[in-house]
């Protein structure tokens, strides 16, 4: 297996499952409704929706590098609002994400190995660095929709 391809398969698993630390990001999400998604059991953290959102940007920002955008996230793309808490808009939502993942996962698999070291865009950090750092990124906001998800039950928020 290449390098490209390991890296490849560590956002493949924290995204899609069989992750080495437990639940991968839509495993994280199964099950959930449109009303437990936005609702806020934590006082002044964001909702699963937003966190949804959040990592959706990520995962295409990192697209968007690859290609050659900068893609710096303002405040409104980095942590999009949720307006509309419908079921139908929740579909939508969890689509989007695994389209932008998809497109991620596709454009890894083009890079040039040679380029892992080199930085991504002018000024960033290399592309293996940025790459994992989207594996990370992952994992990390999945620890908090495991945390918001026990918050739920323990307010029975269906």
């Amino acid at each position: 297996m290449t390098e490209i391809e390991r890296i490849e398969d560590q956002l493949k698993r924290a995204f899609e499952g069989e992750a080495w630390h437990g639940p991968a990001v839509l495993e994280s999400l199964e099950g959930l409704t449109a009303n437990q998604a936005a609702a806020r059991p934590i006082p002044d953290a964001h909702t699963i929706w937003e966190i949804v959102l959040h990592i959706s940007a990520w995962e295409n920002a990192g697209y968007r590098r690859l290609s050659g955008d900068r893609a710096q996230l303002p405040v409104e793309e980095d942590w999009p609002s949720v307006e509309d808490t419908s079921d139908e808009e929740w579909m939508r939502t969890k689509a989007a994400l695994q389209r932008r993942h998809h497109e991620l996962r596709a454009t890894i698999r083009r890079v040039d190995e040679e380029r892992l070291d080199q930085p991504i865009l002018e000024g960033l950090s290399s592309v293996y660095v940025t790459l994992h750092g989207v594996i990370q990124h992952d994992l990390y906001h999945t620890g908090q929709i495991a945390v918001l998800r026990k918050a739920l039950a323990a307010g029975q928020i269906s």
